[in-house]
C-alpha cells in the first residue's frame, strides 16, 4: 500500500533517498569515466542534485561543470547520453524496481542567490528598507 506524502508539494522521504542513491552512482560513473563519449571525458562534473517525480521513473539531475565554464555544452553532452548513464545506474543501484529517465540541467541555485543579494545592495532597496524601519520605530 502506498502511503499519501505527508507534506504534499514537498518530495517525500522515499524520492529524497532514490535521488541521492542516483547522485551517488551517476557521481561514480562520471568520476570513472565509463560513458565513452570524448565530450564528456574532458569535463569535471559535480553531480549536485536528482529531484525524482513521484513515481520515481523520472529524475532530473542539477549538474554544474567543474568552474561553471561550458555549462550547455556540458548538459548537451550529458543528455545525449542519457540512456547510456540510465543504463550504467541501473547496474549500480539493482534495488530500484524501475531505471528512471534522466534529464540534465545546469544547477542555477547559485546564480539566482547572487543574483538577489545584488538586489540586496542596490542603494534604493537599502533607501527603502531603512525607510520601512523606521516607520516601524515610530509606530512602536
Amino acid at each position: 500500500m502506498v502511503r499519501p506524502n505527508p507534506n504534499p508539494g514537498m518530495p517525500s522521504q522515499r524520492q529524497l533517498r532514490v535521488g541521492e542513491q542516483i547522485r551517488h552512482a551517476l557521481a561514480e560513473v562520471l568520476a570513472r569515466g565509463d560513458v565513452h563519449d570524448p565530450e564528456l571525458s574532458g569535463m569535471i562534473i559535480s553531480v549536485l542534485e536528482v529531484r525524482m517525480s513521484p513515481d520515481l521513473r523520472h529524475g532530473t539531475v542539477l549538474v554544474m561543470p567543474l568552474g561553471g565554464k561550458g555549462e550547455a555544452e556540458a548538459v548537451a553532452a550529458l543528455n545525449r547520453n542519457a540512456k547510456e548513464l540510465r543504463h550504467e545506474v541501473s547496474r549500480r543501484l539493482r534495488e530500484l524496481k524501475f531505471s528512471p529517465d534522466l534529464r540534465f540541467r545546469v544547477d542555477d541555485r547559485y546564480d539566482e542567490a547572487a543574483r538577489i543579494e545584488k538586489i540586496f545592495h542596490d542603494e534604493r532597496v537599502r533607501r527603502d528598507l531603512a525607510e520601512k524601519n523606521s516607520k516601524n520605530e515610530d509606530s512602536e
